[in-house]
C-alpha cells in the first residue's frame, strides 16, 4: 500500500489556522473524505461550527474540496485533509529574520535543522503507519553525551516513502 507524504506547516497562515483545538480535530476527522455534516456529528459539534473552522482550513490551504453531491436540491460538498499526518515544522514560528540568515552562513546548523525537521515528519508518518494501518515499524535510536558538552544522536527506521 504506498503511504502518502507528510505535511510540514511552515507558512504562517497555516500556524495561525491550526490554532483553534477543533481545528486539529477537524483534520483528523477528514482523514477520509466527509461533508462538514459527517465531521460535525463524529466531533459532537454544530454543523455551522464545523463549517466555520473547516473554511478557515480550506483559506489556510489544509483542506480540499474532493467531491460534491447532489441530495434534492441541496449540494453537499466532500472535504479532505491534504494529507493524513500533518507535522509542524519550528520555521513556520520563526519571526526573527536572524533565524534564516543565520542558516544561510552556518551549513552544518542549516544541515542539522532539516535533519531535525525531516526525523520528526518520518515519525509522525511511521506513528500514523503504526497507529491507523496496523503496520509494526522496526525503528532504533540512541543518544548519548560523549563527555564533552555534545550530543549525540543515531536513529535507524524504514524509508516512510521508498522510491520504486
Amino acid at each position: 500500500m504506498a503511504h502518502p507524504q507528510a505535511h510540514v506547516v511552515e507558512r504562517p497562515e497555516e500556524l495561525s489556522a491550526l490554532s483553534h483545538p477543533l481545528r486539529l480535530r477537524i483534520l483528523e476527522a477528514l482523514r477520509e473524505p466527509a461533508s462538514s455534516a459527517t465531521a460535525a456529528r463524529a466531533l459532537g459539534q454544530s454543523r455551522q461550527n464545523v463549517n466555520y473552522h473547516l473554511k478557515e482550513l480550506e483559506r489556510a490551504g489544509l483542506v480540499r474540496r474532493v467531491e460534491e453531491r447532489r441530495r434534492g436540491n441541496f449540494v453537499e460538498a466532500l472535504y479532505q485533509s491534504i494529507a493524513p499526518t500533518i507535522v509542524l515544522s519550528p520555521r513556520a514560528a520563526w519571526g526573527d529574520e536572524r533565524r534564516v540568515a543565520t542558516l544561510r552562513q552556518q551549513l552544518a546548523l542549516e544541515h542539522l535543522v532539516g535533519l531535525g525537521e525531516r526525523l520528526g515528519r518520518d515519525a509522525a508518518v511511521l506513528l500514523d503507519r503504526a497507529a491507523f494501518d496496523g503496520d509494526e515499524i522496526a525503528s532504533a535510536a540512541i543518544e548519548v553525551e560523549d563527555g564533552a558538552p555534545y550530543r549525540v544522536a543515531v536513529a535507524v527506521y524504514p524509508d516512510p516513502e521508498p522510491s520504486d
